[in-house]
């Protein structure tokens, strides 16, 4: 077989920009055929698309056809159901979501934690029977939007995928932690992390791309860095915890995806990661991400402090720190979330850049046109 001419292999690796409104309604359209409500689907819509807007691409569009339609087509998301609260204290809630496609719910939920905290000051739903919510962003960011701060934590349910430091055998999953707050104009504070070094959605396309990783990403069962993406698939890698080595602090990474193990999943009563079935088996990462458990809060200062200046504090909070003199001229000092909102603005007015490959997919799934 020979080579394909430089041009066509150019083409082949060249992202296809497609217009946000366009994807947008084509997901919308996806989304309700399967049975969600007009509403949800467009919230879900906007879940799925932050991803690719704010350049998480590994939790945009790349995981429809991976993850959200077999969970559909499986019936381990159920598209009709109705969250049911199974508890209702004012300030705070525990709600069942009954398999509700967790990127609706999810924000349904964090709308709910933000009603309760313009009430009481403070607003906490905690969320079981949950499935994949995508970027935990998206859902901290709409406390942001509201004047307040949001904090989301989210577990895996019973899927294993991390290794405790010095243990033989995955035990947690990547267990994602956003805070999200109001910050300057048009740039909301928005962390929004795995408590591994990677989430596994970057290891997967990396894989996808035939780009390696690097060493502090992956280990082998000796703890060896592995930098071959595809070896996690394959069940010959395992994911490194923030720090990645004694050393480096991987004892706070580890300590966190147990915080967010707490919050998530023993607060609502989802699914938890180091049962004793995790004992079980050959070590490797196993399970499923079924159950999973949300962990939403919303704060209000101005509501727990009245009449204090709380809007004039975080611009000084956040300007003082973008008027940090840089170290190298030309790269200035921005906070997280400030280069997500700049990339999301351009990527709106521009079009959101897909890998030929996705771009093909989507356009197998009828969301797109074929390329000529």
């Amino acid at each position: 077989m020979t080579a394909p001419p430089a041009h066509r292999a150019a083409a082949e690796r060249t992202p296809v920009l497609v217009d946000h409104a366009e994807l947008h309604t084509a997901l919308t359209a996806l989304f309700a055929g399967h049975g969600i409500l007009a509403a949800r689907a467009r919230l879900a819509a906007d879940a799925l698309l932050h991803g690719d807007l704010t350049g998480l691409d590994s939790h945009g569009v790349f995981n429809l056809g991976r993850l959200y339609l077999p969970l559909l087509a499986s019936g381990r998301c159920d598209p009709k159901a109705e969250p049911e609260t199974l508890t209702d204290l004012g300030a705070c809630a525990v709600v069942d979501a009954h398999r509700a496609l967790g990127l609706w719910a999810a924000a349904e939920s964090m709308d709910d934690a933000v009603a309760r905290a313009a009430r009481h000051g403070i607003g906490l739903v905690s969320v079981r029977g949950a499935t994949h919510f995508g970027c935990a962003g998206f859902h901290a960011a709409r406390a942001a939007h509201a004047g307040m701060i949001g904090v989301v934590a989210s577990n895996c349910g019973g899927q294993r995928i991390a290794r405790p430091p010095g243990g033989a055998v995955a035990m947690l999953g990547t267990n994602p932690l956003s805070v999200a707050a109001p910050a300057l104009d048009g740039h909301p504070f928005l962390l929004d992390m795995s408590t591994t070094v990677a989430p596994t959605g970057k290891v997967r396309v990396a894989a996808r791309r035939g780009e390696p990783v690097p060493a502090e990403w992956l280990e082998d069962a000796a703890g060896e860095p592995v930098t071959d993406p595809a070896a996690f698939d394959r069940g010959e890698a395992f994911l490194r915890w923030l720090g990645g080595s004694a050393g480096a602090g991987v004892h706070k990474g580890f300590g966190l995806g147990i915080a967010v193990e707490l919050l998530a999943a023993v607060v609502s009563g989802a699914a938890v990661g180091p049962a004793p079935a995790a004992l079980e088996g050959d070590g490797r990462p196993h399970g499923s991400d079924d159950d999973i458990g949300f962990f939403l809060l919303a704060i209000a200062p101005q509501v727990l402090r009245p009449g204090a200046d709380v809007a004039g504090a975080t611009r000084s909070l956040f300007g003082a720190l973008t008027d940090c003199p840089p170290v190298r001229a030309g790269e200035p000092v921005r906070y997280p979330g400030w280069w997500e909102a700049e990339r999301a603005a351009e990527r709106r007015r521009d079009g959101i850049p897909l890998p030929p490959h996705l771009y093909d997919e989507l356009a197998g799934l009828g969301l797109l046109g074929g390329r000529s």
